[in-house]
């Protein structure tokens, strides 16, 4: 089974992009549609640079 956002180097560990702000299995978190690209997961022709193309990001949920 393949994770679009597992990294190489660990199958286990998610890779995170640049608009993560933790990892999904951090408990207080989950997936958010990027605000940059809107969940296309492109900017332009290029790959957006915030959820490195999938279109998602992993945020924080609520708060204290």
């Amino acid at each position: 089974m393949s994770d679009q956002r597992s990294g190489d180097d660990h199958p286990h560990k998610p890779k995170l992009n640049p608009g993560d702000q933790a990892d999904l299995e951090t408990p207080g978190a989950g997936e958010n549609v990027c605000r940059e690209c809107k969940g296309t997961g492109k900017l332009g022709d290029k790959e957006c640079p915030i959820c490195g193309g999938t279109g998602i990001v992993i945020e924080e949920i609520g708060g204290a």
